[in-house]
C-alpha cells in the first residue's frame, strides 16, 4: 500500500468516530508515565470514550467540513483526542480527575455538542455532572415538595378525631 492509502485509511477512521461523536477532547499527554497513560486510557475504555494520539496532520484533515472544525487551531505539539459518543461530558469529567493526579496532563481544547471550547472552557465543561445525575437532582426536587406535603397532610389528618 502507498504511504497516500495509509494515511488516507487513517483519516478515514478519525473521521468515522467524530462522524458518531458527541464531543471530542484534546490533550497534551507529554510527561504521563506508561502507567498513569495506560490508568487513563483503562478509565476511558471504560466509560465507552475513544482516546489515542494520532497525527495533528491526520486529524486536520479527519476534522474539515465536521463540527469538530474548529479543533483545527489546537492541533499544535503532541495530541491525543478522546472522542465521546453518548454522554458528552464524560470524557472531559474523567480527563480533569485524573489531571489532579497527573500535573502534566492538560487540556489543549474540544467540541461539545457542536461548541468549541478553549482549555478554560474544557476545564469548566469537564465539572458538570453526567446526564445521569442531573436527572437524579431534577427528580429529587419534584420528590421534596410532594413529600413536605403529604406530610402536612398526615399531620392534619392525625390531628383531627376520626369520625364515624
Amino acid at each position: 500500500m502507498a504511504k497516500l492509502e495509509q494515511k488516507q485509511v487513517i483519516v478515514d477512521e478519525i473521521k468515522a468516530k467524530l462522524e458518531k461523536a458527541t464531543s471530542a477532547v484534546l490533550v497534551d499527554a507529554r510527561g504521563l508515565t506508561v502507567s498513569q497513560d495506560t490508568d487513563l486510557r483503562k478509565q476511558l475504555r471504560d466509560a465507552g470514550v475513544d482516546y489515542k494520539v494520532y497525527k495533528n496532520t491526520m486529524m486536520n484533515f479527519a476534522v474539515e467540513g465536521t463540527q469538530f472544525e474548529s479543533l483545527k487551531d489546537y492541533f499544535e505539539g503532541p495530541s491525543a483526542i478522546a472522542i465521546c459518543y453518548e454522554d458528552p461530558t464524560v470524557g472531559a469529567s474523567i480527563i480533569n480527575k485524573f489531571k489532579k493526579n497527573a500535573k502534566t496532563l492538560e487540556f489543549k481544547g474540544g467540541v461539545v455538542d457542536g461548541v468549541a471550547y478553549d482549555a478554560a472552557g474544557m476545564a469548566i465543561v469537564a465539572d458538570i455532572p453526567s446526564r445521569e445525575v442531573l436527572l437524579s437532582k431534577l427528580l429529587g426536587s419534584f420528590k421534596s415538595p410532594m413529600s413536605s406535603f403529604a406530610r402536612v397532610i398526615q399531620a392534619i389528618a392525625d390531628e383531627k378525631p376520626a369520625e364515624a
